[in-house]
């Protein structure tokens, strides 16, 4: 059985298989870089505007506007919507002369490059984007945002420019417009809608019609939603969230307040501030500059609460991804090579020790011929070995003897050939045990036939 394990066609398998599975762990590692970029055809460029997000503003003269500026601190157009707490932003001013021009929200860009033409305005205020000289005021908190979107309170990025303006010590920049509990008067027409339509859609919102399909698809289930026009920054402002919140229990509850969007209800402390992060962090810049309709940002609201609860909250399984085997069998790949080369190492080492390595046909059987010769040669070796007075009665002889003679017989009968090729190796190891303890040299197996063939 073991002859057989030796063959030729096992080591080659062996071989083939090691090297497969190198090629192919290789080629999972490979590495390249990605420079899809800069084939990219140019990106279709979105009109100003056709998102709904200018409105009809008419400007004065870059001229006026800079006499307007001269001749009052604090000059608001028409139109302008940000407003700020008085007294806190006169402290921080501290005497400086700091001039302030407001414009209004949804200014084209030509309108909005007159508006920074005014060179004597120290700060300048687009929608509610606060700039001067070359900073920006960007909100980084929830308290910010809830501010400036949902009640045009810009205190905050005041108080965080003006220090930077006049050389000053930073102040505390956590200055909002205050809030407070609904009176129930304020908060009955707001129930009573909720339970009769699921809506309540208040003057001055923008909104005409909640996108109920994309609400479904973000929370699922059907949600309640409040939508507000932006609320006053003079005087403290109902806080409806909680309040409906407990009126209903268990229901996903959206409250917008101008731009500003809320979630109140179930899973609210997992994602309402990531979905909140993720759409004024990285779209509050064009939010405070242009008046965008209250479905817009809705709409991208609700599409980040989808993505946040397809990626895994709310307890949802992840997609099934497919069966790769090469996923599952890679980390296998370094040890199955390495056992093909431990295996091919031990054959190799097993054909080296062989006392008697045969000549082999195709496919790995022996040729009888071959075998004939190999009984020849040890049968004459044998007598030759018997005839000596050192190997007459020894033991190994007489054993090489027998094996030779059971050989003769199967050849004869035409047994397989392993047969008689085992009965060889055990004559040729007897005959190469009391070779090497003869005196004579030339007596051992392999240096005999060796010179039978020459």
């Amino acid at each position: 059985m073991l002859d057989r394990l030796t063959a030729p066609w096992l080591r080659w398998l062996l071989l083939g298989l090691a090297a497969t599975f190198v090629a192919v762990f290789l080629l999972a590692q490979r590495q390249s870089a990605d420079v899809r970029y800069g084939q990219l055809p140019p990106r279709e460029t979105i009109p100003e505007g056709s998102a709904g997000e200018l409105t009809d503003t008419t400007l004065p003269s870059v001229e006026q506007m800079t006499a307007m500026v001269a001749a009052d601190p604090v000059v608001r157009l028409d139109g302008a919507v940000a407003h700020w707490d008085a007294a806190a932003v006169a402290a921080a001013i501290a005497g400086n002369d700091v001039r302030i021009l407001v414009a209004p929200p949804g200014l084209t860009e030509e309108q909005r490059k007159q508006v920074n033409e005014v060179e004597n305005a120290t700060i300048t205020i687009i929608g509610t984007r606060v700039t001067g000289d070359f900073y920006v005021a960007v909100g980084d908190r929830a308290g910010d945002w809830r501010a400036q979107f949902g009640r045009h309170d810009i205190t905050s990025g005041l108080l965080a420019l003006i220090p930077a303006l006049t050389d000053q010590p930073d102040v505390d920049t956590s200055v909002y417009a205050p809030w407070r509990e609904p009176t129930a008067a304020e908060l009955a027409p707001v129930v009573a809608d909720l339970r009769a339509t699921g809506a309540h859609i208040a003057a001055g919102a923008t909104l005409t019609e909640v996108p109920r399909a994309l609400a479904a698809e973000a929370f699922g289930a059907e949600a309640l939603f409040a939508v507000l026009p932006a609320l006053p920054g003079d005087r403290p402002a109902p806080d409806y969230g909680p309040a409906l919140a407990r009126e209903f229990p268990d229901r996903p509850i959206v409250v917008m307040y101008g731009d500003w969007i809320e979630y109140h209800g179930p899973h609210a402390a997992e994602f309402a501030d990531i979905a909140a992060a993720g759409v004024y962090a990285r779209y509050g810049d064009r939010l405070s500059r242009y008046a965008y309709p209250q479905r817009n940002i809705l709409n991208v609201y609700l599409g980040r609460v989808a993505d946040i609860r397809n990626g895994g909250l709310f307890d949802q399984p992840l997609p099934d991804q497919p069966f790769d085997p090469l996923r599952v069998a890679l980390p296998a790949l370094p040890w199955l090579f390495a056992a093909c080369v431990v295996a091919l190492l031990a054959l190799s080492v097993r054909s080296l020790l062989d006392p008697a390595p045969l000549a082999r046909g195709r496919f790995g059987t022996l040729r009888t011929a071959n075998l004939r010769a190999r009984l020849a040669g040890l049968t004459a070796l044998a007598v030759e070995v018997s005839g000596l007075p050192e190997g007459r009665d020894d033991p190994a002889v007489i054993r090489a003897i027998g094996a030779l003679a059971v050989a003769r017989e199967s050849l004869s009968e035409k047994v397989p050939d392993h047969v008689a090729r085992s009965l060889l190796n055990d004559a040729h190891r007897e005959l190469d045990d009391i070779g090497r303890r003869l005196p004579y040299p030339g007596l051992r197996p392999s240096e005999y036939l060796r010179k039978r063939l020459a």
